[in-house]
């Protein structure tokens, strides 16, 4: 695998072709250049969330009187900010004043139903703390708020905390728009091309194409076809799975 990956380098800048499928039904992974940091969205990228957030859709579309098509409402919000959130499912205009003040809402269910099982993304932390080892910045990206960090941050208790965070609420416009993705690498002073994206949604998957980003598709949400891309250079269910395919071992990290 290693002496494919390095034959491939100068070939490819956004990684080769599909090859050999993994056992998610994704591909092995095929890197390219050298990688100086990693983004990770957070709801079903770093923690097995999104059906925790399903329900508190359907719990908040009860209290406020609203049918609700949950897959047509997932499919459209997954990577967005709260507030475009809120104007999808209200399908109107919002102020942003009304907008995050439904949203937040909205996520406190989400907080009390997913606080009693909270659960990482098999593998994350190792995966992380691994690649922290090896020199890499990590940042987290994410359409989620500061009070939806905050929680997962504290339920995580991360040996250290990641270099740059980036949140939903700051301003920026939510996935596929690669915003929040520039951001983080602008706040880690590491270039688009040396960052690869960690993402479980077809929005986000789209944003770090936007960005100029190479992207592992974490498939806890969707399947890998869904998350297909250029510059998609793996295809994983979980973070056990992409060490077992040695994907740390393979990469070329910088070293300035």
């Amino acid at each position: 695998m290693s002496n494919m990956l390095t034959n491939m380098k100068a070939q490819f800048p956004a990684g080769p072709p599909q090859e050999k499928l993994a056992t998610s039904g994704g591909s092995e992974p095929r890197t390219a250049g050298s990688v100086g940091a990693f983004i990770f969205d957070m709801d079903g990228t770093m923690i097995d969330s999104m059906p925790s957030h399903a329900q508190s859709w359907q719990v908040f579309a009860r209290a406020n009187k609203l049918t609700l098509d949950l897959d047509d409402l997932m499919r459209r919000t997954t990577g967005r900010n709260g507030a475009e959130c809120m104007r999808e499912l209200f399908q109107r205009e919002l102020p942003d004043a009304e907008a995050w003040t439904l949203i937040a809402e909205k996520e406190r269910l989400y907080r009390e139903l997913f606080g009693p099982i909270f659960t990482e993304v098999a593998g994350f932390k190792t995966f992380l703390e691994q690649a922290r080892a090896r020199g890499l910045k990590v940042a987290v990206g994410t359409a989620g708020d500061q009070d939806n960090i905050a929680f997962v941050l504290s339920h995580l208790q991360l040996p250290s905390a990641p270099h740059a965070i980036v949140g939903g609420d700051e301003g920026l416009p939510g996935k596929p728009e690669p915003a929040i993705f520039l951001e983080a690498a602008k706040r880690m002073n590491t270039g688009a091309r040396a960052c690869i994206v960690f993402e479980d949604s077809p929005f986000g998957i789209e944003a770090a194409g936007r960005a100029g980003m190479r992207a592992v598709a974490i498939c806890s949400t969707h399947t890998a076809a869904q998350l297909a891309g250029p510059h998609v250079v793996a295809s994983v269910r979980d973070y056990n799975e992409l060490m077992n395919l040695k994907f740390l071992e393979n990469l070329h990290v910088a070293t300035s």
